[in-house]
């Protein structure tokens, strides 16, 4: 997933980047509103991870923002407001959970994990196609019933495409998901992952619509 993190303060801005970066999501940082939505005009994110106390202004206010101009990205309130009326505001202004600080990270990352889910609709067990079998909430694959290992890259690219198989998604759409900011790209990485899932997966497991990009097959 892209995720965009805001967040003023750099030491816990920089756990949770890395944290959720090691999980094999691309993460950009923001520390305030103005960050925030000038990243939020440029890229379609996944998931935004939200402090309310920032230093440009309030986090409520973005999120009614967004809210107001039809924006339907996810979004996790993380927080030190921790008093039930706050909660309730921040819920109402449209946060789709609400975590307050401290937090743990792993709890944090079940909890985008299942906004992910019910977002996009992929609450299913397992997705199937033909002797592939993808399972998004225990982030495996198996090929005839056994494991294939793959890099976090390469989990990331396969389950953006099985997510809606029947959809092309362009290179460009795939290095916006599977890259930050921050990240270089080399011009064939998105070549270069598709190759390395089609030698474990199987060539057909891929199918390229020259010009336009890529979406899954069966095997």
């Amino acid at each position: 997933m892209r995720l965009l993190v805001v967040e003023d303060e750099p030491d816990l801005a920089e756990a949770v980047g890395a944290y959720l970066r090691a999980a094999g999501h691309a993460v950009d940082l923001a520390e305030g509103a103005e960050d925030a939505a000038a990243a939020l005009a440029a890229t379609d994110y996944d998931l935004l991870l939200l402090d309310l106390g920032l230093p440009d202004g309030d986090g409520l206010s973005l999120l009614r923002g967004l809210r107001g101009r039809g924006a339907r990205v996810p979004v996790l309130i993380v927080t030190a407001r921790d008093r039930i009326t706050e909660r309730i505001a921040g819920l109402e202004a449209g946060a789709d959970d609400y975590l307050v600080k401290p937090y743990d990270l792993d709890e944090m990352h079940a909890r985008i994990l299942a906004i992910h889910r019910r977002a996009a609709g992929t609450a299913e067990i397992e997705r199937r196609f033909g002797r592939l079998l993808i399972l998004p909430e225990r982030r495996q694959v198996l090929l005839d019933g056994g494991p294939v290992h793959l890099t976090l890259r390469e989990w990331a690219l396969i389950e953006r495409l099985s997510r809606r198989p029947d959809v092309t998604t362009s290179r460009a759409q795939m290095e916006d998901a599977l890259y930050g900011f921050g990240d270089e790209v080399e011009s064939n990485a998105i070549e270069a992952h598709v190759s390395r899932l089609r030698a474990k997966l199987g060539r057909d497991a891929i199918v390229t619509e020259r010009g336009f990009g890529y979406r899954m097959g069966r095997i």
